[in-house]
C-alpha cells in the first residue's frame, strides 16, 4: 500500500474515543488504583523503555507468520478524503473495499477460524446486556488457546516474564482474558454491555455512531454480509506488505464511522499481542512502536469505572493511530 499525504489533525473517530476516555478518572485518581499488585506492576512497567518497545514490537512483527501474504487481500480504496471531511459521511465509493480475500487460506488458520467463531457472540448496540453462554465461553477459551500457541504470543509472554510483570505464562494468559473479555457497562451502569475485546475486535454502536471496530476481519465480514457500506479512506500507511495501517470511513447498518483505523492483513494474534503490549506498557497514551523498520503509534485507553481482580483495569480501547 502507498504512503498518502502528510500529518493531519486527530480524526473525528479518535476524538470521540478520547472524549469517552477523558470522562474517566486517570491512573491514581481511584482509591483502588493503589493496590499492592498495581504498585508492583507500575514499577515493572516504568522499566520498559521506548527502545525496548520498539525492539519487542519488531519481534512481534517478525513472528507473525499468519499474516496475509501478497495477493491474499486485494483492496479497492477508490477515493481519498481529508480528515476534516470525514464527519460528513459522504459516500465516494461506488464499489466495495474488499475485492478479494483468500478465505480458504487465511481463515483456515486456527486463530482466524476461532476469531470468526467469536464475532457472532455480541450485540452491537450498547445498553443491551451481553450474556455469555457456556458455548461462547468455550469459544473464548479456544481462541486464547490458539493465540497462546503462536510464536507471536510466545514472544510477548517471554518479554513480560523477563520484565517481571507476571510470575508465569499461565498467570499472563489468565490476566489477558480478564482484561480483554471481562464485561463492564458503557451505558452508565444500565447493562453489562461491553468488553475490550468486543469494542476493538467486533465494534459497537453508541449514541448513534460506530465505536471501536478495529479489526480488518470484522470489516470484511460485515461488508461481505451487506452490513457495511464503504465510503472512502483518509490514510494508507507506508508498508509495502501486510500488515499496513488503513484509516477509512464507512457505515455499519447505516451508522457512521467517521474514521476507523485498522491493521490491514494482520493476524488476530498480532493485533492482540501488540495492543496488549502497549496497553500494559503505555496505558492511556500513545505507544511508539516499530514494524518492519517503520514507526507506528498505538493509542490505548483503560476502563476505570469498574475493575477486576486486585484493582486491575479492563481494556477500553486500543488501535493504530493514523495521521
Amino acid at each position: 500500500m502507498v504512503t498518502q499525504g502528510g500529518a493531519q489533525a486527530p480524526s473525528a473517530g479518535a476524538r470521540a474515543e478520547q472524549s469517552e476516555a477523558a470522562r474517566q478518572p486517570k491512573l491514581g485518581d481511584s482509591g483502588r488504583s493503589g493496590s499492592g499488585r498495581e504498585r508492583a506492576e507500575l514499577l515493572a512497567l516504568r522499566s520498559i523503555s521506548d527502545d525496548e518497545l520498539r525492539d519487542v514490537s519488531e519481534q512481534l512483527y517478525a513472528a507473525d507468520g499468519n499474516r496475509a501474504a501478497s495477493g491474499e487481500i486485494i483492496l479497492d480504496l477508490q477515493h481519498r478524503i481529508l480528515t476534516s471531511e470525514a464527519s460528513a459521511g459522504k459516500d465516494y465509493a461506488s464499489k466495495s473495499l474488499f475485492k478479494y480475500v483468500a478465505e480458504a487460506t487465511l481463515f483456515a488458520k486456527p486463530t482466524f477460524a476461532r476469531l470468526l467463531a467469536l464475532l457472532d457472540n455480541y450485540d452491537k448496540m450498547t445498553g443491551h446486556s451481553e450474556t455469555l453462554t457456556s458455548e461462547e465461553e468455550e469459544e473464548e477459551e479456544a481462541f486464547l488457546e490458539a493465540v497462546f500457541r503462536t510464536p507471536v504470543m510466545a514472544t510477548l509472554t517471554r518479554f513480560f516474564l523477563a520484565k517481571g510483570l507476571y510470575p508465569s505464562a499461565d498467570a499472563f494468559q489468565a490476566d489477558l482474558k480478564d482484561m480483554w473479555f471481562g464485561l463492564y457497562s458503557r451505558s452508565s451502569g444500565a447493562a453489562l454491555d461491553s468488553s475490550g475485546f468486543e469494542h476493538v475486535f467486533h465494534g459497537e454502536i453508541k449514541k448513534g455512531t460506530v465505536s471501536g471496530c478495529h479489526s480488518w476481519v470484522q470489516l470484511y465480514e460485515l461488508e461481505k454480509s451487506g452490513q457495511l457500506n464503504y465510503l472512502s479512506y483518509s490514510y494508507d500507511g507506508p508498508w509495502a506488505a501486510f500488515p499496513d495501517v488503513l484509516a477509512l470511513q464507512y457505515r455499519w447498518s447505516g451508522y457512521l464511522k467517521s474514521i476507523g483505523s485498522v491493521f490491514m492483513g494482520s493476524s488476530p494474534e498480532f493485533d492482540l499481542a501488540l495492543y496488549t503490549l502497549c496497553y500494559k506498557a503505555r496505558p492511556d497514551q500513545q505507544c511508539h512502536v516499530s514494524l518492519g523498520g517503520k514507526a507506528a503509534r498505538i493509542q490505548t485507553y483503560s476502563w476505570t469505572n469498574s475493575f477486576y481482580g486486585d484493582g486491575q483495569r479492563f481494556v477500553a480501547s486500543s488501535y493504530p493511530v493514523s495521521p
